[in-house]
């Protein structure tokens, strides 16, 4: 019996020529990979690539045995396929990997419902501070920010627009921005290091205004963190706008945006999970998150690059 993993690994090495690249599209190692052609080739009994240059090539067993190792697959996701419509009821364990900004509120709404609707199913939720790869089989993943091919079946769900947002209490003593010139001369709290890239704001009639790097005076990481400086008073920051209107919602007056007709590009969020024949409790959780995006991702368009929010 040919282990599955190891006809995984030999199709999709005999498609791109290269350990490194179906090691990062496969999300393992390349040693792991090797090994598992090795121990093909040794059920076998024959050699199945060689090596040329910097390519990998099929030898002619390789070349035969592959048009089967495709069947055996694709018959195997056919039984799981199967053997999963079988079952009257989602159970088991699913694993979502979360963009930090969108774990809290959102997401942690999303996984208590899916919990409730599905009693026999348990949910495993982490945040991500960096983009998704291809690792795991039951895992689903929600970024913002642009990201890369990484393995992934990739949805785009909506987009987040962002605008500059302060305290009243800020604006009270150091004035109010009525151009972006003038915020060179405001506290700026910056996520990520966005500030150090430089970031282009475009007004509808007025186009374009390129910001150059700056300096700012407070960095951090999630943000939670940069809302509540925000509100506290240290500077001037870029906010997703649906973030300060929950905000908002719950505490009114406690945020004002600045510059209203000026905006920064607008980032993706992106829905990722593995390519083929989903298990039905992945499935059910997919359909879930599609039918709960929220009205705000949906009116944005994607702007000219200009900044860099979650890269």
């Amino acid at each position: 019996m040919y282990d599955l993993d190891s006809l995984t690994t030999f199709a999709d090495v005999m498609h791109s020529g290269s350990l490194t690249v179906s090691a990062r599209r496969l999300g393992v190692a390349k040693s792991t990979l090797s090994r598992r052609i090795a121990h093909l080739e040794a059920q076998l009994g024959q050699p199945l690539l060689r090596r040329q240059a910097n390519r990998l090539l099929p030898t002619e067993a390789g070349s035969l045995f592959l048009g089967y190792a495709r069947e055996m697959l694709q018959i195997a996701e056919c039984s799981q396929r199967a053997l999963d419509d079988l079952r009257a009821e989602i159970s088991g364990e699913v694993v979502i990997e979360v963009h930090s900004a969108l774990a809290r509120g959102w997401m942690a709404r999303q996984a208590e419902h899916f919990l409730a609707q599905h009693p026999q199913a348990q949910l495993v939720l982490r945040t991500l501070q960096a983009p998704p790869m291809a690792s795991d089989a039951n895992a689903i993943y929600v970024w913002l920010g642009e990201i890369d091919e990484c393995g992934l079946r990739q949805e785009r769900l909506g987009w987040l627009t962002y605008g500059i947002y302060a305290s009243p209490d800020y604006l009270s003593r150091h004035g109010t921005p009525q151009h972006p010139r003038d915020l060179r001369r405001h506290d700026w709290i910056d996520r990520l290091g966005e500030a150090e890239k430089g970031m282009v704001l475009r007004h509808p009639e007025h186009g374009g205004y390129p910001l150059p790097a700056s300096t700012s005076r407070l960095q951090v990481d999630q943000l939670v963190l940069h809302a509540d400086a925000i509100v506290r008073s240290q500077g001037l920051g870029l906010m997703p706008d649906w973030m300060a209107q929950l905000r908002l919602r719950h505490h009114p007056g406690s945020l004002v945006p600045c510059l209203p007709d000026w905006q920064a590009p607008a980032q993706p969020i992106t829905l990722l999970y593995p390519y083929g024949h989903q298990p039905r409790k992945i499935a059910a959780l997919l359909e879930q998150l599609r039918h709960a995006v929220p009205e705000a991702w949906g009116i944005a368009t994607p702007a000219s690059p200009g900044l860099a929010i979650c890269s």
